[in-house]
């Protein structure tokens, strides 16, 4: 009996690597995010749309320098914008069409199809984040270097936070359930939820729009650390959110 050495002959069937399969995921779902034209406008128009107008106007109260308070808000609305208004819209939309189902029968383990959705999540939002601040510095934002760490460690947890709580809404309500809720609260947060506004009420700075707004203006326009308060609501907010979603996220 002739045996041959393993690669002799292609393709060689066998799952992948799990670094090429997260890479794979990720970009998929990047791509599909940026191809849609709703989560574009979503992600990237009503941000930019924002943002000069919080900076050239004055009609809503900022804190000086103006432009560098806005350009914190509107990461922080942008964060929330991908991570998760647009997360939880296709993961609704994605259990309706059984494309969760088909996914878990493949080689893909469970755990990376979360870790592909959050990369494909942090992939987007920093593009948002290159765009928005290009924008900004336009405007006349004078960024603090010192900041630079800080900003690109709440960007990361703002996303893992938010993409938790996309998560917990997209995964366990009808897909056009979710489409309203996503988009209602999405527009809360960014009203009255410590975005746009500051709002002078007591429970507003526990939300996690608050403190990660919070947290960025403090490194965006100081170019310091984050206070230990608004770090621990996004950490808190998102060790919650992921429990739950664990338990309440379904395939269909």
């Amino acid at each position: 009996m002739t045996t041959f050495p393993p690669g002799t002959f292609t393709p060689a069937p066998g799952r992948g690597s799990l670094g090429r399969m997260l890479f794979a995921h990720a970009r998929t779902e990047a791509m599909l995010t940026l191809r849609n034209g709703e989560q574009v406008l979503l992600t990237v128009i009503i941000p930019l749309a924002l943002l000069v107008a919080l900076s050239v106007m004055s009609v809503i109260p900022m804190p000086e320098p103006r432009v560098g308070s806005a350009t914190a808000r509107i990461f922080a609305l942008a964060i929330i914008s991908s991570a998760f208004t647009g997360q939880a819209i296709a993961l609704g939309f994605d259990r309706r069409y059984g494309v969760l189902k088909r996914l878990s029968a493949s080689a893909l383990p469970r755990w990376l199809l979360v870790a592909g959705r959050v990369c494909g999540a942090l992939v987007v939002v920093a593009l948002q984040i290159v765009l928005l601040a290009v924008t900004a510095l336009v405007l006349g934002w004078r960024f603090p270097l010192a900041g630079l760490p800080w900003v690109v460690l709440l960007i990361v947890l703002g996303t893992l936070t938010f993409g938790a709580l996309g998560v917990l809404l997209g995964g366990a309500l009808r897909a056009e359930i979710v489409l309203a809720l996503a988009n209602i609260i999405w527009f809360v947060l960014l009203m009255v939820g410590g975005v746009a506004l500051t709002v002078p009420v007591g429970f507003v700075h526990l939300l996690p729009s608050a403190a990660l707004a919070q947290a960025l203006e403090t490194s965006v326009v100081h170019g310091t650390a984050p206070g230990a308060g608004p770090v621990a609501v996004l950490v808190a907010w998102g060790v919650a959110a992921g429990a739950l979603a664990t338990r309440t996220t379904r395939l269909t």
